[in-house]
């Protein structure tokens, strides 16, 4: 595998200073109190501009003396960074006295919606797909208006949307400035807003920012935009670390409204940063209003630091960057022991409007899935991580288990409160749900154990229910009645994959964990193993849909009795079917080139809209 430079020297080096010593696995051991691996990570403002700069090249100068130069160097996949937008209008949508009711996107939390390719509000569909934004009047199910977004081939956009306002996100645009590292480009990311009111959309403004969008969280009106960004500095060139100025560090953004633009970077009092980290990578959230008359530049908050996963509450915003790609040595081989490797976890305020108020930060050893590996309840993190372990150097099979960790905010550090160490000895995490006070975790190498922990007491998490069985489930999805869904991919006994499979099981007595019912698809993949936004469950019929691929192109559709699924059939043969949703009787598919319209509980076909521009 290629690493990004910047990604294995953008990490907190605080793990160098720890002991390079992995723990003896043991199966099922609970601990309370602070864990001697575990503790809190406290994060520090800078007192001036000057001091920043001094800090920041100081930590790059170890940072790159910390690398060795053997890993590979590779910029991030992206294109041109400019903007604008062409417009197509069609019929005028009709006018919806009442709105039927309807799926949103799938996502982990309610009422915290997450960045996808489709969204609706029950009278229209909103989608982008090769940078076009759709509109599609769901009464008379005709292409109600399209927008061409130019200047982002190869950066594939996501929509939040707030009324008559969508926030179209994409990632990762090349731009021609100097390089960081030899061969690499600086990258930055476009954020734009699209009026639907009128009778065609309309750009209304565009921000564009250093780095690449990771992900991005909306409550109400406000929108929170994660963005990883690194310095524009020849880090190889210690004279070149020691020409910077303060401006060479800080992210950029620039904001473009009404053919105004203006331009700036991060105020050096937004930034924090770790006691012991690298300099070189930044995360910074904006906080994007939607309701209000135009785009601003979103009060931008900074923490020097990696990462990739982002998991929000109604209240809080948690940004996870985890260091095992710091420990590869000469070859690609592991320096040092991987677990060595640790999770920071950041954790921001951000019930109120404006900018997001750092509140505490911590850390845990091991790395985690995804974002479905947080769940905060109570008051309190719960978090699920691998710790693999491999020797000093040279090729040696790795041993791996994982943990839940439990963390509750002291102050402004996270501090580790409960521990359950031994799930799926010699095997890592593929999928975590938490339901309430309950979490379930699927770990996998040949067989598939599906483990209930009960966190009624989060200072003393016990696995008190396991059931092994082939393959693994790489989403879970609770459906009620102590009812899961999991899916994923069946295998033989020797571990091997053949094909998608859904598995219904009944948790209802933790203690006995049990599969009532199990479809599978030979040679089947679906995208909702990688991305849980294409999975939709219609709880009033028991309608399950997934995408599937590439035994037959098109949707599976499952239905649930309550103790089995079996399939109900299969909707938009030959079709790349990426996404669904439901709108009062009608079940709409999403594919690059159109919508496709079924009736919800028999399947019958009711049209087809395809697009105009784009497709």
């Amino acid at each position: 595998m290629k690493l990004n430079r910047h990604l294995i020297i953008g990490l907190t080096l605080g793990a160098l200073g720890l002991a390079f010593t992995g723990c003896t696995p043991a199966a099922k051991v609970q601990h309370n109190g602070l864990d001697p691996r575990t503790g809190p990570l406290t994060l520090v403002a800078y007192d001036s501009c000057d001091a920043a700069m001094n800090s920041l090249k100081a930590a790059a100068r170890i940072a790159t003396s910390q690398y060795d130069g053997k890993a590979a160097s590779a910029g991030r996949p992206g294109a041109g960074q400019t903007q604008s937008g062409t417009a197509r209008s069609a019929a005028a949508p009709s006018t919806v006295t009442s709105v039927p009711d309807y799926s949103g996107t799938n996502v982990h939390e309610p009422g915290v919606d997450e960045p996808d390719i489709v969204k609706t509000d029950g009278s229209r569909i909103v989608t982008v797909t090769n940078n076009v934004l759709h509109t599609v009047d769901v009464a008379s199910r005709r292409l109600s208006g399209e927008l061409v977004l130019t200047g982002h081939l190869g950066a594939p956009g996501q929509l939040l949307l707030r009324g008559d306002r969508a926030l179209v996100l994409f990632p990762s645009a090349r731009v021609p400035t100097q390089v960081v590292w030899a061969g690499q480009q600086q990258y930055a990311s476009d954020v734009v807003v699209v009026d639907l009111s009128g009778r065609s959309p309309r750009l209304a403004g565009t921000l564009t920012v250093d780095g690449s969008v990771i992900d991005a969280r909306q409550v109400g009106g406000v929108a929170r935009v994660v963005v990883r960004s690194t310095p524009k500095v020849d880090a190889e060139n210690p004279a070149a670390i020691d020409m910077a100025s303060i401006s060479d560090w800080l992210p950029r953004f620039s904001l473009s409204v009404d053919g105004r633009t203006r331009s700036g970077r991060v105020d050096c009092q937004q930034i924090k940063r770790p006691p012991h980290y690298s300099g070189l990578t930044m995360l910074t959230v904006y906080s994007l209003d939607l309701d209000a008359p135009s785009l601003t530049i979103g009060e931008p908050a900074t923490v020097v630091a990696d990462g990739d996963v982002v998991y929000g509450t109604g209240a809080s915003l948690y940004l996870a960057a985890d260091d095992r790609w710091m420990f590869v040595g000469s070859g690609g081989q592991p320096a040092l022991t991987a677990s060595s490797a640790h999770t920071q976890i950041y954790k921001f305020g951000v019930s109120r409007p404006g900018r997001p108020v750092f509140e505490a930060s911590g850390e845990v050893p091991g790395s985690l899935i995804n974002q479905y590996a947080m769940s905060e309840y109570n008051g309190k993190l719960r978090v699920v991580t691998t710790t693999v372990g491999a020797a000093v150097s040279g090729p040696v099979p790795a041993t791996s288990e994982s943990a839940l960790h439990v963390l509750q905010q002291r102050g402004e550090a996270l501090v580790e409160v409960g521990l359950l160490e031994g799930l799926g000895r010699g095997e890592r995490v593929y999928s975590v749900r938490f339901v309430g006070p309950t979490g379930y975790v699927v770990t996998f190498r040949q067989t598939d154990p599906l483990y209930v922990v009960d966190l009624r007491d989060p200072a003393n998490p016990a696995a008190v229910g396991e059931l092994k069985l082939t393959g693994y489930s790489a989403y879970l999805h609770p459906v009620g009645n102590g009812l899961l869904i999991g899916i994923g991919q069946e295998a033989n006994a020797r571990g091997r994959v053949l094909g998608t499979q859904v598995s219904l099981f009944d948790v209802r007595d933790p203690s006995k964990p049990d599969l009532l019912s199990r479809y599978q698809l030979n040679g089947g993949h679906s995208e909702t193993e990688v991305d849980p936004h294409a999975f939709l469950f219609w709880p009033k019929t028991g309608l399950v849909l997934i995408p599937v691929t590439p035994s037959w192109n098109g949707a599976l559709a499952l239905t649930m009795d309550g103790v089995t699924i079996h399939e109900l059939g299969r909707v938009g043969p030959g079709r790349q079917i990426r996404r669904s949703l439901v709108i009062g009787d009608t079940l709409w598919t999403v594919t690059e080139t159109g919508l496709g319209a079924n009736h919800v509980t028999t399947l019958t076909g009711e049209g087809w809209i395809p697009f105009s521009l784009g497709g």
